[in-house]
Parts: structure tokens; sequence; C-alpha cells
């Protein structure tokens, strides 16, 4: 399996960046999870719009769905052109019933909902989900392949479920929008600190810190959550590619 990161900026994408999106490939397949602002044009640097096979979303906030009309558009576009290719699936939670009905787009893209207490099949992974703690239906995603397992909690505040939910990920994509020193519950978002404490007690191989903020110095947050993880920690930056 291989994880290669398009965005990570939580909230808003910085200059020239992405917010969330990351793209998952394995026996050829190619999934996206979440397609925030900016996504899509830096998707094209990797693949292009067509090439996807299908999208994952873990809720409707914009920094992680912002660039579905956009992708929706991309795909009709290339068909006006002559290329031929199958509906897109989209799968996003149906809690939230106006913004799951935009996922289906004429011919081009079909939203379908995944059903949170069952595992979803989406080419050769299986993705089991986690109601997150967020101010809006959010779900965290444990994601297999082959063995190989990728944890991506979303945006959530801390909360000891993901322990087990994350329990020896050969990968753990942890939303980072604040540092040690904040307490980002209130908002639905995880410090540096509880970040390493989740990938520490889960024994996950690495840890990857995402949805980061917009201040401040990003290698603090690594510092900061070395002090709870002895593993490696690395920042989400665009193209960073992982091969498990």
């Amino acid at each position: 399996m291989k994880v290669t990161v398009i965005g990570s900026w939580g909230g808003y994408p910085k200059k020239n960046g992405a917010s969330s999106g990351y793209l998952l490939e394995h026996n050829g397949f190619q999934l996206l999870i979440d397609c925030g602002s900016g996504v899509l044009a830096k998707l094209q640097n990797i693949i292009q719009p067509e090439e996807l096979d299908a999208v994952l979303l873990s809720h409707y906030h914009p920094d992680h769905i912002a660039d579905i009309g956009v992708l929706q558009h991309a795909r009709l576009i290339q068909g006006f052109l002559g290329k031929n290719f199958p509906s897109l699936v989209i799968y996003g939670h149906h809690f939230d019933q106006a913004e799951f009905t935009k996922l289906s787009f004429k011919e081009v893209t079909k939203g379908k909902a995944y059903i949170p207490n069952e595992i979803l099949t989406v080419g050769p992974f299986q993705v089991s989900f986690l109601k997150t703690s967020h101010p809006v239906p959010c779900y965290a995603m444990r994601i297999v392949a082959d063995g190989k397992v990728v944890v991506y909690t979303a945006d959530s505040s801390f909360k000891e479920e993901f322990i087990e939910f994350s329990k020896n990920a050969d990968l753990l994509l942890c939303e980072c929008n604040f540092y040690g020193y904040q307490n980002g519950k209130s908002s639905g978002h995880m410090n540096s600190i509880e970040a390493g404490k989740l990938a520490q007690q889960a024994a996950v191989k690495q840890l990857i810190l995402t949805h980061l903020p917009h201040y401040g110095d990003l290698s603090d947050l690594v510092s900061e959550a070395s002090k709870e993880y002895s593993g490696p920690i690395r920042l989400a930056v665009e193209s960073l590619a992982i091969s498990l």
C-alpha cells in the first residue's frame, strides 16, 4: 500500500497549499481520502482526476470536501473531450442529507453512504469506522489492505477509543491542529501531546502529523509529540509518499 499526502492544512489551504487530501494506492486501485480546498490542483501532480477509482469522505466541513464540485466538473469536462470512464463512487455518511445529496452529479459521480458500524470494501481496501469527537458527524478510518494498516483520525479531539482503533497500525495519520500548550477539545481537535500519546499507547509503527495549524514553528509539533511517542514522527507535507 502506498500513501501520498495531497494536502495537510487545517481549516483552509496555506499559500500554494491544500487542505485535507490523501491518496491511497494498492494493486492499481487509487482511492482519495477527503478532498479539501486545493486538493484537485495538487492531485494532478500525481494522477489525473479521471484516474481515480473512488473517493471516501470523513465529514462535510469545507476543508475536507471543498474540491468535490471541482472534481466532478473535471471529470465532466474530460468526458466532453472524449475520454470514457465509469461514474466515480464517492462514499460519505448520510447524517447530513443535504451535503450527501451533492455527492451525486449527473452520470459523473454517484454518492454512496457507508454504514459506520460495518466494514466497507472499496477495491482492495477494507475500511472500518469510528465516530470522532467533532462539532459535526465525522468518522475516523482504519484502512486495511494485504495485512497493512493505515489509520486516519480525520478531525477529532482526543478520545480513548482511538487507542484500540489504532492498535498496531503501520501508519497513523493523526490530526494535530494545536500545539502542546493548547487545548483543542472545545473545537474538536487534538494537540501534539495527545497525538504522541495516541501513537505510543496504540503501538503504531510510525506517526504522521496532519491537519496542521497556520502559525508557529511546525517543527515544535514533532518535538512535542516525541515526548510521548518513541517511534518515527513526520509532518504531513505535500507529495510525501510512504510505501508500506
